[in-house]
């Protein structure tokens, strides 16, 4: 059959670069975009129940830029502030240079393999083997990073979004003479909008080894695929297309979509119950007034008169307890009284002496330190009087021995005249 309409179950590719694009302009094919699976991040309530802790996380490795996305979504709803230290491995430089969307890149410590390759990955992770990594993956998700789980590398899975089928809808046309598909949830899907697919002429094209074993699980088969002429899938689908240009047209098998589920029958109304009048009941007999009772005759005087008795003896016996008790609270009083007393005087003497012997100290330290300012005054005193009598002592001195050399040079130089 000759090709000339293409579903990829991808996204459309946001560069005009796409060899999808090339392909279109090279055998005038037509490639319709059209997702098979759709991506629903957890709700923080769902994150939760998995008991998870991303603050024990030193590190985050991601495998796919719907990782990051949901990592920094999740982080933001659980009022996570994801610290300056986090450090991020990332399989590709191009999931790399994505965080620029959530962290200022320049400043952060961002590691990630050169080749692209998830197994390079691996001597980085080993290499900084005291840090705690959280590995976000989705429910599905083909293992491309085998992390060796012998604790040699902490590390914890948490599955942080979903993938959904994108069912085809019955207003959407299905003519297509290949189909790509890339996930075994793409499969499921294909096979979930049409359950009794017959695959008939249509090419189908896969890559990954699950998709492929999906495929031949549902009895589907497989046309295309990469190989070592063909690394890519683009290049696989070139290939195809070249080796089918001369295929005469055939018509294509219309495809039983699924139905669309029948809207639930509207349950009627119940029938309102008849409420059947209450028959009044007959007005119930008032009972025979009763008759009154029969006084009873008054007791003997004997009973009586031991009443009297036993109260005249318990007031007796209540009077002399009540003065044996008043004797009792007035020794007491008195006792306390006196051992108040004692306890008073004792005190008042202690304190007298203990403020004689205060104000006895307190003179004595009194005298002793004026005896000492007056000695010192008086000692002052002495040693300057002694100083100026000596002064003047030594002047008398030096002024009489002056006059007698005077005198003495004077008789000297009249016998020389002579």
């Amino acid at each position: 059959m000759k090709i000339k309409k293409i579903l990829v179950s991808q996204p459309k590719p946001s560069s005009e670069k796409s060899p999808y694009f090339d392909l279109q302009r090279k055998y005038g094919v037509e490639v319709v975009f059209r997702p098979f699976i759709k991506i629903e991040g957890l709700t923080s309530r769902e994150f939760r129940q998995s008991k998870i802790p991303i603050t024990n996380h030193t590190a985050v490795i991601f495998t796919a830029r719907t990782a990051v996305d949901h990592y920094f979504r999740l982080c933001k709803e659980l009022r996570f502030n994801v610290p300056d230290t986090m450090k991020y491995f990332c399989v590709s430089e191009t999931i790399a240079h994505y965080l620029q969307k959530y962290i200022i890149y320049r400043k952060r410590k961002i590691f990630y393999s050169e080749t692209g390759h998830a197994e390079a990955l691996l001597p980085l992770l080993a290499k900084h083997n005291k840090e705690t990594y959280l590995y976000p993956i989705s429910d599905v998700h083909d293992q491309k990073l085998h992390i060796p789980e012998d604790g040699s590398i902490k590390f914890t899975k948490a599955v942080m979004y979903r993938t959904v089928s994108n069912v085809i809808g019955n207003d959407e046309p299905f003519d297509y003479d290949m189909i790509i598909l890339f996930t075994p949830s793409g499969v499921k899907s294909l096979l979930q909008s049409f359950p009794h697919f017959e695959q008939g002429n249509i090419a189908i094209g896969a890559m990954g080894g699950k998709t492929i074993e999906e495929l031949k699980n549902n009895g589907l088969r497989l046309d295309l695929t990469t190989t070592s002429k063909a690394p890519s899938i683009a290049a696989a689908m070139d290939n195809y297309i070249k080796e089918h240009l001369d295929d005469p047209d055939e018509p294509r098998i219309e495809q039983e979509r699924f139905k669309d589920p029948e809207p639930e029958p509207v349950p009627e109304p119940a029938p309102e119950p008849v409420v059947e009048p209450v028959a009044k009941k007959p007005a119930a007999k008032k009972a025979p007034a009763k008759k009154p009772a029969a006084k009873k005759p008054a007791a003997k005087k004997t009973t009586t008169a031991s009443k009297k008795a036993t109260v005249a003896t318990k007031a007796e016996s209540t009077k002399k307890t009540t003065a044996a008790a008043k004797k009792a609270t007035t020794t007491a009083k008195k006792t306390t009284t006196t051992a108040a007393k004692k306890t008073t005087a004792a005190a008042a003497k202690k304190t007298t002496a203990a403020a004689a012997k205060k104000t006895t100290t307190a003179t004595a330290k009194k005298a002793t330190a004026t005896a000492k300012k007056t000695a010192t005054t008086a000692a002052k005193k002495t040693t300057a009087t002694a100083k100026k009598t000596t002064t003047s002592a030594a002047k008398k001195a030096t002024t009489a021995a002056a006059k007698k050399t005077t005198t003495a040079a004077a008789k000297n130089k009249k016998t020389t005249k002579k």
